[in-house]
């Protein structure tokens, strides 16, 4: 009759894996069954271990982050110009094609560079998504997010110092709710959130998904946040994330208003990211994990 080693050992080697067998460094210290290459997400909903490398590469990524796209909006966004006396001002044609390939870029550069650090948030909307799937500790959740916060306002008054004449006319890339869509706060909201919905679902299907394409994560976040910049940019400015909306608005002192900037680039991205991240789990990685092995969700 086996013994009680031999029980133990045949239920670990029943025990499915997410990577092969024999695999070594960081990800081989980790159980049976929650192995992991190292920078991507457990997919069986168990928080992974975070470190002050992953905060410092999250303040790091978002000042990044933050700097390149306000800087990119402070030279190739141009305020409104006088059309003559008794006349309301008119609006240069802007390029939001290069706005949007802006962030396609330095997203796309940052998630190749840092993901196998942090997981590469830089969006404290992201970062309570996934927190709110178990993908991330609470304590994890808050240093990430602080850090985040400081990134931005750094980035942003980066390109304060360096672009002050440039930058003024648009606010050194502060969000602000358009005339397009009435200036209300409701059509804003819906903005942020569809916004933000697309680029968790993005972020859901090949970063936590076990069964997704996980090498082709950076130019697939990155293209979709480029392509909801390139459609919504000229209604809100394409805030899309709490941190890149709070830095350039605290370094112009423009806000649009205190409760039209939470709710508009804080409440309504963080609901979208929240309500991208269950259906992601429930639609598209419980597939993922089904066809990998592991347990469905739930």
């Amino acid at each position: 009759m086996p013994d009680e080693h031999d029980q133990t050992a045949h239920s670990a080697a029943a025990e499915p894996v997410d990577d092969p067998a024999g695999a070594e460094g960081p990800a081989a210290s980790l159980p049976r069954g929650r192995r992991r290459a190292v920078g991507q997400f457990v997919p069986d909903g168990v928080p992974e271990e975070r470190g002050p490398g992953a905060y410092v590469a999250e303040l790091l990524g978002t000042f990044m982050l933050v700097f390149v796209i306000t800087a990119a909006v402070s030279l190739y966004v141009l305020p409104a110009v006088p059309a003559g006396p008794g006349l309301p001002p008119v609006q240069p044609f802007v390029d939001f094609s290069v706005i949007g390939l802006v962030h396609v870029f330095v997203l796309f550069l940052l998630i190749q560079t840092l993901a196998a650090v942090s997981g590469a948030h830089f969006n404290p909307a992201v970062t309570i998504a996934l927190t709110a799937i178990r993908e991330v500790k609470i304590v994890d959740a808050a240093i990430y997010i602080a850090m985040q916060l400081i990134g931005a306002v750094a980035g942003a008054f980066l390109t304060k110092a360096l672009l002050l004449d440039e930058g003024e006319g648009s606010n050194y890339g502060a969000t602000l709710v358009n005339d397009r869509i009435g200036g209300d706060i409701l059509p804003g909201m819906a903005v942020e959130s569809i916004g933000t919905f697309f680029l968790v679902f993005a972020i859901v299907g090949v970063a936590v998904n076990p069964g997704g394409a996980r090498e082709w994560s950076g130019l697939v976040i990155g293209a979709t946040l480029g392509l909801v910049v390139m459609i919504f940019a000229p209604l809100t400015g394409a805030g899309f994330n709490p941190a890149r909306s709070f830095g350039p608005a605290l370094a112009s002192g423009e806000f649009g208003g205190i409760v039209e900037f939470l709710l508009v680039y804080v409440v309504a991205p963080v609901v979208g990211a929240v309500l991208a991240a269950v259906l992601g789990l429930r639609l598209v990685v419980s597939h993922g994990r089904e066809r990998s092995g592991l347990r469905p969700v739930g």
